[in-house]
């Protein structure tokens, strides 16, 4: 995001509030160690600058379109991004695919798979196809062979022990219906 300010208010806002701008501060539990729950537990304090907008008389925010960025928060946005479901364009802009019709695939990866690491282990030989993916739902410890192409909604699960791979090939369908495949 970013927040374009006038540096004669914001100086102004200053000069008001005794140095810094009346913003209200949120609380996040986190621990420590994101990846053990059981590490010493903290608060990050944070505000949000989106919110510094009601400081400023006669501000406005500019709504830019979705095909304009392509927002990466969690390892679900990091798949869509590295598959074929976005396409880098000669002046190096990252846009969603013609085909997608603005709309990315929506992404649902199990909770082993925040961490960029871990990703890795499901796309050891790159990002599956998402072209004409509509959602993809993976549960469980699995990976991603090379040439794997999902279509429609998929759900993807290994119940079992250890890693399973999904062979190449096509899954899920044209129909509206969820494909599921346990493997």
């Amino acid at each position: 995001n970013n927040l374009w300010v006038d540096l004669v208010a914001l100086k102004g806002i200053f000069d008001k509030n005794g140095g810094s701008i009346p913003l209200p501060v949120m609380k996040n539990a986190k621990t420590v160690d994101p990846r053990d729950k059981k590490s010493t537990p903290v608060l990050q304090l944070e505000t949000a600058m989106g919110a510094a907008i009601s400081c400023f008389e006669g501000a406005i925010a500019v709504v830019i379109p979705r095909e304009r960025f392509a927002p990466v928060k969690t390892t679900n946005d990091l798949l869509a991004l590295r598959s074929d479901a976005y396409q880098v364009t000669k002046d190096y802009r990252i846009l969603l695919a013609a085909g997608r019709k603005g709309v990315p695939p929506n992404i649902k990866l199990d909770g082993r798979y925040k961490f960029v690491d871990a990703l890795e282990t499901l796309i050891p030989n790159g990002a599956p196809s998402l072209l004409h993916c509509d959602s993809l739902e993976i549960e469980g410890e699995v990976v991603l062979a090379k040439g794997v192409v999902f279509k429609g909604a998929v759900v993807i699960k290994n119940s079992g022990a250890g890693p399973k791979t999904l062979v190449a090939g096509t899954y899920g369908g044209t129909d509206s219906k969820k494909a599921t495949y346990e493997l």
